[in-house]
């Protein structure tokens, strides 16, 4: 008697849960609307949960892949210019080669042409020719002429120019100076060879 009596009243029981359930009406429609399980991606947002480890171009540690044609070459930077001076060594200039002078060599024979002098018997004038610090010839370039002005003339160009006796050095280049004798009968022309031979002597020393 009381299995049966607690047969009917599990038997109510389970049929008025039932009736419940069945007429909650937003009971079936609240667990239609809840958003379906997605899985949860460890490496972040943002990320292909696709992109499994292990698969192509995936990074073997986990990481996200990366594109080898995207990847820049590192560039080395430039050494800088340095100038390296050995320490203790000083640097010399080759000397110059010395300059050389193409000057023609002076010549050291010249002549010299004394002052001509008048006197009363006509103009007298002498030249000497000098080498180095030498009178090496002495010629008469005027002297008196006409009449015995010419023998006078003479003698004293035979005497000091030197062109009586050949091979005989002329007065003048024997004495190197004007103090010459006088030749007999030609006072005035001599005296004035004489001032004109000085006149060219200190022309030319």
């Amino acid at each position: 008697m009381r299995r049966a009596l607690l047969a009917i009243t599990g038997l109510a029981a389970s049929t008025t849960a039932l009736v419940v359930f069945k007429g909650s009406p937003g009971t079936s429609q609240v667990a239609q609307n809840l958003p379906t399980a997605q899985p949860v991606n460890p490496s972040g947002a943002g990320t292909d949960p696709g992109a499994a480890a292990g698969a192509p171009g995936a990074d073997p540690a986990g990481g996200t892949p990366t594109s080898s044609a995207s990847a820049k070459p590192s560039t080395s930077p430039k050494p800088g210019k340095t100038t390296a001076r050995p320490s203790g060594t000083k640097t010399t200039k080759a000397p110059s080669a010395p300059r050389t002078t193409t000057k023609a060599p002076q010549s050291t024979t010249r002549r010299v042409t004394g002052n001509g002098f008048e006197n009363e018997y006509g103009y007298v004038q002498v030249q000497i020719v000098v080498s180095g610090n030498r009178i090496v010839e002495a010629v008469a370039l005027s002297l008196p002429s006409g009449g015995e002005s010419d023998i006078h003339s003479g003698d004293v160009r035979d005497t000091y120019d030197g062109t009586g006796a050949p091979g005989t050095p002329s007065e003048v280049v024997r004495k190197q100076n004007a103090n010459l004798n006088t030749v007999s009968g030609a006072t005035e022309t001599s005296n004035s060879y004489k001032q004109s031979l000085r006149s060219a002597i200190e022309q030319a020393f």
